[in-house]
């Protein structure tokens, strides 16, 4: 067996146009929409009339993609706490690489990012931030500096 990619990552959001709009807003783009259901996605889900709507996104460099899914059915159950910080199991961040920090945080700010912690230097290489993005995930934002 050999691993070919890591194809992309999924995240369950519940307003899926205005998440859309957050990751287009960071520079992503919208590669495809579409209402998903049907037997096979109840199975792979393993979960009873599943009807969702996905966007695609996709990073600038095409290497990159990010699921956006909102189910209509069945209800979507929230995380406890919905404002989990790193240290909490499971998926916690995405992290993008960007050109500059500040300019797109105060974009993403539009959409109602939140900084969870502050924006701090790593020597002289990075200048970093987490940010609560859609759905309460962490979007982490690095800025290569030399």
């Amino acid at each position: 067996m050999t691993l070919q990619r890591m194809d992309h990552v999924g995240v369950v959001v519940d307003d899926l146009e205005a998440a859309i709009a957050f990751f287009i807003e960071l520079g992503m783009e919208l590669e495809g929409q579409a209402p998903i259901e049907g037997p096979w996605v109840d199975q792979v889900n393993a979960l009873d009339d599943v009807r969702v709507d996905i966007a695609m996104m996709r990073t600038p460099d095409g290497n990159s993609r990010l699921e956006l899914t909102r189910f209509r059915t069945p209800a979507v159950i929230s995380t406890d706490p919905p404002d989990a910080l790193g240290n909490t199991l499971g998926l916690r961040s995405i992290m993008f690489a960007v050109d500059d920090l500040d300019a797109t945080l105060a974009d993403l700010r539009r959409h109602g990012a939140e900084l969870v912690g502050a924006v701090a230097q790593y020597e002289n290489s990075h200048r970093l931030c987490y940010l609560r993005g859609p759905a309460g995930i962490i979007v982490a934002l690095a800025e290569q500096l030399t």
